[in-house]
């Protein structure tokens, strides 16, 4: 086999070679390069979110420290003097008043439903009872009525038997 020469006195094949280390030395380098930003990223995320972890850790407590004085505070500044103690008092026994004056009403509304309830019912069993009454009553009317008639028949059947007899 016979290789050809370049004009700089080279072969083909040595180019070639050369051309392909080359081109994976860039490839190489590449990957690596791609591969040093992948891990930078991931370290930069990973750090960022440890770092929000640690925040987050360190302001629920004060933040909660904070929430509790301030209702402190508006829990005891109504009573650092005598006239705030006062209006506070009167403001308490106003809602307590209108506390109960709304369960009182509702207690009123639903007495009121529920007597109106027992009433409607209370008719409709009379009603009912009535009813009942009267198909009982026309039944038994009607049995004495159909029995006495038969009766009747047969106390005459009786007689006339008994007046052909003598």
């Amino acid at each position: 086999m016979a290789t050809e020469s370049t004009s700089n006195g080279t072969s083909k094949s040595k180019t070639a070679a050369k051309r392909a280390t080359t081109e994976a030395k860039k490839s190489a380098a590449k990957t690596a390069s791609a591969t040093k930003k992948a891990a930078t990223k991931t370290a930069v995320a990973e750090k960022n979110q440890a770092q929000v972890i640690l925040e987050t850790a360190v302001d629920f407590p004060v933040g909660v420290v904070l929430s509790v004085s301030d209702t402190i505070g508006d829990i005891v500044d109504p009573w650092t003097s005598r006239t705030k103690a006062e209006k506070e008092l009167k403001s308490f026994r106003r809602q307590i008043e209108k506390a109960a004056k709304r369960t009182e009403r509702r207690g009123t509304t639903a007495r009121k439903r529920a007597t109106t309830e027992a009433r409607k019912t209370r008719k409709r069993v009379e009603r009912e009872a009535r009813k009942h009454q009267q198909a009982v009553t026309s039944t038994a009317t009607s049995t004495i009525k159909s029995s006495r008639t038969e009766v009747e028949r047969r106390v005459k059947q009786v007689s006339d038997q008994f007046a052909a007899l003598r």
